[in-house]
């Protein structure tokens, strides 16, 4: 089966688009840590193995934690310390502006502006606001017998949502909501694709940012978009403009598309499997792990890319300097050292919440609080407001013969759309 697989191209193929995880467990059964043949990543689908890497920035650069082995670095990687040819040559990477691709120090500085958009007390102000948000989309979604859950309600939830945290006016959201339409939506991040890779939101959103940020220096409210504009670095000198966008920007656009793939996780099983739906009915507590569960069966990111600066063993395997490393969340997630029965979607798992969805180290996923109280109260709305939700057999075939469809790229993983038929409760539709 392992040779089979060699013959796969996972990066550009499409072959495990709709499944994955064979794949994965393939390589973890040859090594955790294992070079693939066609592009000579190394791929780490070991648990243990993903915490070294993503633990040591040091040694493993996130320069193109985003794009991987594509288009490739600028120039040959030679030598035993790549330290400062990285850095040398870091902005003809794409995306190189994006705080996943930023090492330290300059990743700590703009990590902290970006901790002080997601405070505690502006998440919980966040969260008051999503039950409203999550009731106005549903009054809509639920007002016939059968509705598509990815463009119907998952994308306008989650942008409205992260638009309410960043404070974009409310003025503005109608053209926010026609740029980052998601009907049939195919994700760009993970594209090999380099047109696809220029045409995203992100010009929009540059664009849109750059204007609040700058009005707001001009003129200060007493709003969020002032506290943006007016964010200082640890140092307390003043971003520029850009840096204060690209983080704001980064925020929307990356927590915006990762999210709607964890509500369309999360909805196919509860509108699947009846039992596990019945059982988060009887008592909404065992929501949160349901989503951990969720989170770790079916990782929204597939994996995150490093690059070596210098030699090292990870797992007892040798890496040499310049050697592309992807952390394959969603492999390491179904590690059978870390979690008994990976396979098995376990609702009520004791150690769930010790997935890798969300990453580790210094590139833990800052938007994870946020990600969870949205998958929260969109679950616990749209139960509280209906009595049943399966899957629409008209539009993805029987039980025995269900059809989906997946985000053709590498990195992330999730539907493209979700029917579900619906059945309100009595009075709270419309």
């Amino acid at each position: 089966m392992a040779d089979d697989f060699d013959k796969i191209d996972f990066f550009r193929g499409d072959e495990l688009t709709a499944d994955p995880y064979p794949y994965f467990d393939a390589l973890r059964a040859k090594c955790p840590v294992t070079r693939e043949p066609n592009h000579g990543v190394m791929m780490v689908t070991g648990y243990d193995e993903a915490m070294e890497v993503l633990s040591d920035s040091r040694t493993f650069s996130s320069c193109l934690s985003v794009t991987g082995p594509f288009p490739g670095f600028p120039v040959a990687l030679e030598g035993d310390d790549l330290t400062d040819l990285i850095e040398e040559h870091r902005d003809k990477l794409p995306m190189s502006d994006q705080l996943p691709t930023l090492d330290p120090p300059v990743h700590t500085a703009h990590r902290s502006l970006l901790m002080k958009l997601i405070t505690p007390k502006r998440l919980k102000e966040n969260e008051e606001s999503m039950g409203r948000l999550a009731d106005g989309l549903l009054d809509t979604f639920l007002s016939g017998t059968e509705g598509e859950f990815i463009r119907g309600f998952a994308g306008p939830f989650t942008l409205l949502v992260i638009a309410d945290l960043l404070g974009v006016p409310e003025q503005d959201l109608q053209e926010f909501m026609e740029k980052f339409n998601l009907e049939e939506s195919t994700g760009t991040i993970g594209s090999v694709d380099e047109d696809n890779l220029k045409h995203t939101p992100l010009e929009f959103l540059y664009g849109r940012f750059a204007e609040y940020i700058v009005d707001r220096r001009r003129e200060p409210r007493d709003d969020v978009l002032t506290g943006l504009a007016t964010a200082t670095f640890p140092d307390g000198s003043m971003p520029e403009v850009m840096d204060s966008v690209r983080v704001a920007s980064n925020l929307f656009a990356a927590g915006q598309e990762t999210t709607v793939r964890l509500l369309g996780s999360a909805l196919k099983v509860i509108a699947e499997r009846p039992d596990i739906q019945a059982w988060l009915r009887e008592d909404p507590g065992r929501i949160q792990n349901f989503i951990e569960e969720t989170l770790r069966h079916e990782s929204p990111i597939k994996g995150d890319f490093r690059l070596s600066r210098v030699p090292a063993t990870i797992g007892g395997v040798d890496i040499p300097a310049g050697t592309t490393m992807m952390v394959v969340n969603g492999g390491v997630n179904r590690d059978p050292r870390k979690f008994e029965d990976p396979e098995r979607f376990d609702p009520a798992r004791p150690n769930a919440r010790h997935h890798m969805a969300f990453g580790r180290g210094i590139h833990t996923c800052p938007g994870a609080p946020l990600a969870r109280a949205e998958a929260r109260t969109c679950i616990e709305r749209i139960l509280d407001r209906t009595s049943d939700i399966r899957v629409s057999d008209r539009r993805h075939g029987p039980a025995e013969d269900r059809r989906y469809k997946y985000i053709p790229t590498y990195i992330l993983r999730g539907l493209t759309s979700l029917h579900l038929e619906l059945t309100a409760k009595e009075g709270t539709s419309g």
